[in-house]
């Protein structure tokens, strides 16, 4: 059973999160217009937020991108201080080994009553898996490694700053070699919070994507989709695909950056101007001509798109799960972003025949039954509103794509959720048609124990994201370097 503490704040959580669910209504019943707002919101004042940050602190540098102008959409990105190293030290293997075990968790300064949670962090089972059953990364207890930030196979120290001495965060040099930069694969991360609340950019969900994105070794987008009743379904599913199309064009406009760049001839290059254009303004160029839709250089030096990953968190596993049956059906259009895996971390679905766990654990801690209907009721259209809708029950029939074009997809369950029986069968359908679909069950876990903020220092949501990280590499690893089991 979860300990005394962790029951006693799910009462308070409960009690709070059901007043700002009826304050939810009470807007929505107040608006005369009843007209959603289209430019929408992606966080609520209550939230707690993380300033970016785009220098390698605690071996992470993050900032935020707005990408479309027309709504709130914006996305937040991780990058792991190891795109520091050169791709010579990415393919040999003793200096990945040594960079692996470096990259241990800093103790972040994130304060919890639960750390000496009495949660074994082992305790979980896993079925229904193809691979070794491996739980957890092995710890390397030796003290981690403090590096440089400003090494490596770039000028770090010039990139720390622009022309005009204002920006201080991390800019790959273009100018160099572009074999220097190391690629790492991309995750696209969907924050849970039932629709209506939740953020990008919360201490939470901030403090998460970090741990991944040091534990996976990948480039980590987190998506702040519009949030409900202000957007109700579609926007935070369409947000969440436009983010995985956003990521393709990325990719393209950088091919054309990569291109005129190799076309410079002793430092210059012929300008369609006619004059001759400098080779560390031509990646700027390309980001000109192309208006609004500018070139990302973190994600130009860094993204290897063809390795991009989907993990969605409770309700953002649902949107997850949304974008991969669109990458699916998309095909070759999204070239060169290939979906090669997803992690549904306790998915938000439901339905209106109830399982056994929807019957047995309908009260149970954190987020219960009544709760999550309420939250489907401000998300879903009033004609639209139902248990069985496509969003919410992933065993409908004939729901497409075919699910064995599904890709590899890793279920994360806690043992007093009440979701997780959908979530399971979810996961036996796909292996019914050869899919990897994996399940991993923590005992006396919560719905959210791995994410939400009081629980994020648990030795059990620790072990969460070791055992991701083991399954996700599986599939991002470059071949001839696989990881090792």
């Amino acid at each position: 059973m979860p300990s005394v503490a962790v029951k006693l704040y799910s009462v308070f959580f409960k009690f709070l999160v059901k007043h700002r669910l009826q304050n939810r209504i009470q807007s929505m019943l107040d608006d005369s217009n009843g007209n959603s707002d289209q430019f929408g919101v992606t966080t609520r004042p209550e939230e707690s937020v993380a300033a970016s940050n785009p220098v390698f602190t605690d071996g992470v540098a993050t900032k935020d991108i707005h990408i479309d102008s027309f709504n709130a959409l914006a996305i937040r990105i991780f990058l792991p201080e190891t795109v520091l190293s050169s791709n010579n030290a990415q393919s040999n293997p003793k200096h990945r080994s040594r960079a692996s075990n470096n990259r241990r968790l800093d103790a972040e300064n994130f304060g919890s009553d639960f750390q000496n949670s009495n949660l074994n962090a082992n305790r979980r089972s896993s079925y229904g898996s193809s691979g070794t059953g491996n739980s957890a990364i092995d710890r390397n207890d030796a003290e981690h490694s403090r590096r440089n930030s400003y090494g490596g196979g770039v000028n770090h120290a010039e990139s720390l700053k622009s022309e005009n001495g204002v920006y201080r965060g991390y800019s790959p040099a273009f100018d160099n070699r572009r074999e220097n930069f190391r690629k790492l694969p991309v995750m696209l991360q969907f924050h849970g919070g039932g629709f209506v609340s939740g953020s990008n950019d919360s201490v939470a969900n901030d403090f998460f994507c970090r741990r991944m994105a040091k534990l996976c070794d990948v480039i980590v987008l987190a998506v702040g989709y519009r949030l409900a009743p202000e957007n109700r379904y579609p926007a935070a599913f369409e947000d969440g695909w436009r983010v995985l199309n956003w990521l393709a064009k990325q990719s393209n406009l950088a091919e054309c950056s990569k291109s005129l760049l190799g076309n410079v001839r002793g430092g210059f290059v012929s300008g369609a101007r006619g004059g001759d254009i400098k080779k560390s303004e031509a990646h700027h160029m390309v980001a000109d001509t192309f208006g609004a839709s500018m070139v990302e250089p973190w994600l130009a030096a860094h993204g290897d798109p063809t390795r991009c990953v989907l993990l969605g968190v409770s309700n953002g596993a649902n949107i997850a799960d949304y974008v991969a049956r669109k990458a699916v059906e998309s095909g070759k259009l999204l070239n060169p972003v290939k979906v090669v895996a997803q992690v549904l971390m306790y998915p938000f679905f439901i339905g209106s025949i109830p399982t056994h766990s929807e019957i047995k654990l309908a009260n149970s801690y954190f987020y219960d039954k009544a709760m999550c209907i309420l939250a489907w009721k401000l998300f879903l259209p009033e004609e639209e509103y139902s248990l069985d809708h496509p969003a919410a029950n992933p065993l409908l029939p004939d729901r497409g794509p075919p699910l064995k074009l599904m890709p590899p997809t890793l279920t994360v369950v806690a043992e007093h959720d009440w979701m997780k029986d959908r979530a399971i069968a979810y996961s036996e359908d796909l292996r019914k048609v050869n899919v990897d679909a994996p399940v991993l069950e923590y005992k006396d876990a919560v719905h959210e124990f791995a994410t939400l903020d009081v629980l994020l220092r648990t030795p059990q949501a620790q072990a969460c994201a070791e055992d991701i990280a083991i399954w996700v590499k599986k599939y991002i690893s470059i071949r001839g370097h696989e990881f090792s089991y």
